[in-house]
């Protein structure tokens, strides 16, 4: 009894971390701004903050590009 208890627990641990998957997500966009360049462009991944140059445009996330590709029209950072 106790070896098939620990071993169902053993088997929860391993196969708990199965349940703790993250559901896939829909899709979002970031503008980020290069500040070497000055453009901003539109990606589809967390844009990263150790990147030197890079920095976030704006705190939105988009759903869809094209929403975003409208925004950037409309930043300050990005027209200047």
């Amino acid at each position: 009894m106790k070896r098939s208890l620990l071993g169902f627990g053993f088997l929860m641990v391993l196969g708990g971390t199965a349940f703790c998957q993250p559901a896939k997500t829909a899709p979002a966009f970031y503008i980020v701004l290069n500040s070497l360049t000055k453009k901003c462009t539109v990606v589809d991944e967390t844009p990263r903050t150790d990147t030197p140059n890079i920095t976030v445009a704006s705190d939105t996330i988009y759903k869809t590009r094209a929403e975003a590709e409208d925004a950037v029209k409309t930043l300050k950072p990005c027209n200047q």
